[in-house]
């Protein structure tokens, strides 16, 4: 009841000048009041942080923290593909006529979410990430870098209630996708943007969403070459990172529910 509330407040406001105002507000001295608190009402663990509570001088750097050396070790095996974020899987599979049921009678369209035109079918996996959540985003299969593009859009709030209420949820929300050329063919890499500081980056690119710049498409004749675990991008605020990849490459060893690591095989090539 207090998240259907939420949503319907959030329908009436400013959704993206508001994330901005808190963007704003988090990366000043003056919200270091808050992350005492943040961490306390929300349980995030800091057991793992490369800094200690007292090291976090604003609500976004403990947002964007870092882990210590180790804790989240990357799977080895040659034929694996990780979890790129710390998170629940809220959907894993393939579509049906482009779309998967994310949440009862909501569907995902993967061409509006990669906002160009795919034909077939596709797999996709859907991870959300929580306030309490490590807000890093880290390659979940080695690649090279084919292309990123930056979507603009509204920034609804994504969780789990929200995606039950919003039609197109995820298709209308602000994002960046990052696609890999694999092994297995291309995988796309979707960072979805949500209410709150609304920000993402990238690690390879000076892209920053959420300051009102347009959409942009950037393809790479010679685009990084990225390793399994390395940084791919940061969420200013939890969020949701969707991966899509052509039908019948990967055999997915995670269901719906599942909570997540990031480095931890979430499937391996077929």
């Amino acid at each position: 009841m207090k998240d259907a509330f939420i949503v319907t407040l959030l329908s009436l406001a400013p959704r993206k000048r508001g994330a901005r105002t808190m963007g704003w507000l988090a990366r000043t001295r003056t919200s270091k009041r808050m992350v005492r608190w943040f961490v306390h009402a929300y349980g995030v663990d800091l057991s793992e942080a490369s800094r200690a509570l007292s090291d976090y001088e604003t609500l976004e750097d403990l947002f964007t923290r870092t882990l210590k050396p180790g804790v989240r070790p990357v799977d080895p095996a040659p034929n694996a593909i990780v979890s790129p974020v710390d998170g629940k899987v809220a959907f894993v599979g393939p579509t049906q006529k482009g779309k998967v049921e994310i949440a009862p009678k909501r569907f995902m369209k993967v061409s509006d979410l990669l906002a160009e035109k795919v034909s077939g079918e596709h797999e996709a996996v859907v991870i959300y990430l929580s306030p309490k959540d490590y807000h890093r985003v880290h390659v979940p299969r080695e690649g090279k870098v084919l292309s990123w593009k930056y979507v603009p859009g509204t920034l609804w709030p994504v969780f789990p209630a929200a995606v039950r209420r919003v039609k197109g949820l995820f298709e209308r929300n602000e994002r960046v996708c990052v696609t890999l050329e694999t092994t297995q063919g291309p995988l796309h890499a979707v960072l979805v943007g949500a209410f709150g500081v609304g920000r993402i980056t990238l690690d390879f690119c000076d892209i920053v969403t959420n300051t009102g710049g347009r959409a942009k498409v950037q393809k790479l004749d010679d685009g990084p070459d990225l390793a399994r675990g390395e940084g791919l991008g940061v969420f200013h605020l939890g969020s949701t990172v969707v991966l899509v990849a052509p039908p019948g490459r990967w055999k997915w060893n995670v269901k719906a529910g599942d909570v997540v690591r990031c480095g931890k095989s979430i499937g391996e090539a077929l």
